[in-house]
């Protein structure tokens, strides 16, 4: 499943409705980043409660779903940006160190694997050919840039052996879970 979505839905129209919850009228609220959301939901509450004119028109109101959901979709790339410096960071002084790691992408810009032993994933620079996901192989840790948070590998020897995911158990790791 994809991340939420905010958006503004005529009462009478036809609707999924939440997923989970199996009901056709669904408002959510309390988490921290949706605040704005609560908000403009507590304030359209109030107008319906007291019989008033609602307080954002439905066009206002499609312009703030869709800030919502830009700003929820930014806040879950900085996270993921951060956990990529932090991991840099971690390894910074581990250049050298041999790793086993398991290929999560193969793409145009690059092969990924996700280390077992710590939790960080780099991309290849050398040796990639003929790797595919699910495929375990040792690496070494060549460089890396805290600053981009990048992590470079280079392939050491292929272990051979191919697995439906990775060992590592994200309770060891409470920062990446």
């Amino acid at each position: 499943m994809g991340p939420g979505e905010y958006i503004v839905e005529h009462p009478g129209s036809e609707h999924e409705g939440h997923f989970g919850l199996a009901v056709n009228d669904y408002t959510h609220s309390t988490a921290p980043n949706r605040r704005y959301a609560d908000l403009v939901t507590q304030r359209l509450l109030k107008a319906a409660i007291l019989g008033a004119t609602p307080a954002y028109t439905e066009p206002e109101l499609a312009e703030i779903a869709q800030h919502c959901t830009d700003r929820d979709s930014a806040s879950r790339q900085v996270e993921r940006f951060m956990k990529k410096v932090a991991a840099a960071l971690m390894l910074s002084n581990q250049i050298g160190r041999q790793y086993t790691g398991i290929i999560t992408g193969v793409a145009d810009k690059g092969t990924f694997v996700r280390l077992l032993e710590v939790p960080a994933e780099g991309r290849l620079l050398h040796g990639e050919r003929g790797l595919d996901v699910g495929e375990k192989i040792r690496v070494r840790l060549a460089s890396v840039n805290p600053d981009r948070g990048f992590i470079d590998l280079e392939k050491s020897d292929s272990l051979g052996a191919r697995t439906a995911r990775p060992r590592v158990s994200a309770r060891n790791f409470p920062l990446f879970s």
